[in-house]
């Protein structure tokens, strides 16, 4: 039962900040490209390589702020679906170089801010 409340509460912060977040970035473009899902899922991205290179490599956090932070957090700060809906939009608008472009992006520089997250993690 600690664990879910555990969980619950740092979704629910990751939700306000995504929230958060996604309305400020939406506020510096007026293009289709969806930036606010993009830069919210690197920042999550980099966010949780960090916490597990921390929690995993340095034992500098403990298992209920590591579930805090990288479930709960984390998985309340970043959105997947709301990428797969963006996707199906670009995709039904025929938008078909900004679809390949977010797709490619996405994966390119989430996994790089995952890399460099933990490698920072690890370095501390």
């Amino acid at each position: 039962m600690r664990e879910l409340l555990i969980v619950f509460l740092g979704g629910g912060f990751g939700s306000v900040a995504r929230f958060t977040l996604g309305r400020w970035v939406s506020a510096f473009h007026a293009t289709q490209f969806p930036w606010e899902t993009l830069v919210v899922n690197i920042l999550a991205c980099f966010i949780l390589g960090l916490l597990v290179g921390l929690a995993d490599h340095k034992q500098l956090i403990s298992p209920a702020a590591r579930l805090f932070w990288t479930v709960g957090f984390c998985g309340g700060f970043s959105t997947f679906s709301t990428f797969s809906n963006e996707l199906l939009h670009l995709l039904q608008s025929g938008l078909t170089t900004t679809l390949m472009l977010y797709i490619f992006g996405s994966l390119l520089f989430c996994v790089a801010a995952t890399y460099c997250g933990l490698f920072i993690g690890e370095s501390i």
